[in-house]
């Protein structure tokens, strides 16, 4: 008996990382999740609550998370007993590409007859190498929005019938590759909801708590998010998300933007359940002035106590940072600067001057932003190894200038472990002055294997091997800690334990490069497994520490009574119902 019509699964970035020794290093430092990157994408939330609305039955387990809470945990037995009428997994970034892989095999392995479904931005670029070169894979959903393509497959198979008419859908049909058109792109978001009451709901309907889970500390550290739009307007020239990529294979031409109002309602339920932060993803003025005004407007109105963390795409000017100032009590903020040196931050795609970056930090701190996160990358074009270690000695300059209050954190860590494919580096690799060494789905599977994440790295450029983009991030990493330690920002002991590590991480990688240099293949990997929980205790806080990343937080931060309302008595769901027809 189908109990579910579709199983999401969300599989660790490695199906056997607990077994196999890889040094992942400091690929996922600056993100709450580990490197197995159990975070599953939000879009798994959206989707769940609009096929329920629809009349289906869906089903989120959170594999990954279950992998690292229980070391123990028997992943096939599981499987095995699942009896959905679909599996679905993502494929959002390749950095999920082997254990997304690996979970979908066995879930054909033990239910030959049950469709295989993938979806995210990875699997769209890649929907033909998927469905030409895995068998296990039915389906691949390609687009940014695959809430109603999805209504149409499952009622498909309910009917078994051929999904022919289904937009966006690429399958397989005895043996034969069909592409469908990629036809359904709409133009908001007006008609889908992240409700983190239907998330709790689910919880409590299949009893399983780390299934729902988005990552290992979050019933610490509750923070949540709220998106702005699908697609982008910006063009950064390595990210899968950019306007180019979106373009070329998404079919989006232009974002599709959720009404401010029911941006604010979503953050109203978020603050309704939860005391602890909320992040708005997505610059609330990239769809314009007015956009973001309305926003603030409604945001005003409720005299919220949870801290807002917003990101910006560029610096804002003083009179938008003070609109948000006196709209919202307790606000954070974050950009990502990606390089002190302005001719690589223009050649990656962020068009503005360090005085506009200076000017935006020394307006917020000034009219009350309670923390300031300011990020920068490795391993872009025209940045060398000294260029790196500049941006730590800018970094210096700012806290001189700025770090008085001890609310400006700069943070830097490698663009890892993967370039996006449909970026444009990827696409024209020596005009931007790359060079990969994957280009496709098999070789970023292989890739995810390797000992450690220089050999993972799919790319180098002119200016960097990968070999100097590693060693350039764990020296900045280091200069950098030591930097905030003087600054005040960390605790003495918290950055004497992250010096520690780093030390131990560079010398760990260089025994790892004399296990790879040194012959056979079965000396390597009795080699490496010696060194297996090494690696697994350098893997996580590597160049900073975890909790160097949390904003503000209350004491308690679940508001027990009204979650266990919204469970009892579900609200209507957040949307505007004109964008449902």
């Amino acid at each position: 008996m189908k109990t579910d019509d579709l199983i999401l699964i969300h599989a660790p970035s490695i199906y056997d990382f607990r077994k196999l020794p890889i040094m992942h290093g400091p690929i996922s430092d600056v993100v709450p999740s580990t490197p197995v990157f159990e975070m599953y994408p939000i879009g798994f939330a959206s989707l769940s609550e609009y096929l329920e609305r629809k009349g289906f039955k869906v089903r989120i387990i959170n594999i990954a998370l279950k992998m690292i809470k229980d070391p123990s945990f028997d992943v096939e037995k599981l499987i095995r007993k699942l009896h959905p009428r679909a599996f679905g997994f993502d494929l959002h970034w390749m950095p999920h590409v082997q254990g997304s892989l690996a979970l979908a095999e066995i879930a054909k392995k033990y239910h030959p007859d049950t469709p295989v479904l993938f979806g995210g931005l990875s699997a769209t670029y890649y929907h033909e190498d998927l469905i030409q070169n895995y068998p296990f894979i039915d389906y691949v959903i390609r687009g940014d929005s695959t809430e109603e393509p999805m209504c149409g497959l499952l009622q498909s198979i309910r009917d078994h019938r051929l999904p022919e008419e289904i937009p966006n859908l690429t399958w397989r049909e005895k043996g034969e590759k069909k592409v469908n058109p990629l036809s359904y792109v709409p133009e908001t978001m007006n008609h889908i909801a992240i409700d983190y009451g239907h998330i709790m709901k689910k919880v409590v309907k299949y009893r399983d708590m780390t299934g729902y889970v988005p990552f290992t500390n979050w019933l610490e550290y509750p923070v949540t998010a709220v998106f702005t739009c699908r697609g982008c307007s910006f063009n950064c020239r390595t990210c899968g998300g950019s306007a180019y990529a979106f373009a070329n294979y998404a079919g989006r031409r232009r974002p599709a933007f959720r009404d401010p109002r029911l941006l604010a309602e979503d953050i109203f339920r978020v603050c309704n359940y939860l005391n602890a932060p909320v992040m708005i993803i997505g610059d609330i003025f990239q769809a314009g002035e007015d956009y973001g005004r309305t926003l603030l407007a409604t945001l005003k109105k409720k005299h919220l106590k949870n801290h807002i963390a917003f990101e910006f795409f560029t610096p804002p000017a003083r009179d938008k940072i003070a609109l948000i100032a006196e709209s919202v009590e307790n606000f954070n903020f974050e950009i990502s600067a990606e390089s002190h040196d302005e001719k690589v931050r223009r050649a990656f795609g962020r068009h503005y001057d360090n005085n506009a970056l200076e000017q935006m930090i020394e307006d917020s701190l000034e009219l009350g932003c309670q923390r300031f996160d300011l990020f920068f990358m490795t391993g872009l074009s025209y940045q060398t190894y000294q260029s790196v270690l500049d941006t730590v000695d800018y970094s210096r300059g700012l806290l001189e200038t700025f770090g008085a209050s001890k609310r400006l954190y700069p943070f830097i860590s490698p663009l890892a472990p993967f370039l996006d494919p449909g970026s444009e580096v990827f696409e024209n690799p020596e005009k931007f002055g790359y060079r990969f060494f994957c280009r496709t789905v098999e070789d970023h599977r292989q890739a995810m294997l390797s000992p450690s994440w220089q050999y993972i790295l799919n790319y180098e450029t002119a200016w960097m091997t990968r070999r100097e983009i590693v060693y350039s991030t764990y020296e900045a990493g280091l200069r950098l800690n030591r930097l905030k330690k003087e600054y005040g920002l960390i605790a003495d002991k918290i950055a004497d334990e992250t010096d520690t590590r780093i030390k131990e991480a560079v010398a760990l990688m260089h025994r790892i490069d004399e296990i790879v240099d040194e012959g056979s293949r079965q000396g390597k990997t009795v080699s490496l497994f010696d060194l297996k929980d090494k690696m697994d205790g350098l893997n996580i806080s590597t160049v900073c520490f975890k909790k160097e990343l949390e904003w503000p937080t209350h004491f308690v931060r679940m508001n027990f009574l009204k979650i266990l309302k919204t469970i009892l008595f579900p609200s209507k769901p957040n949307i505007l119902p004109e964008a449902e027809k």
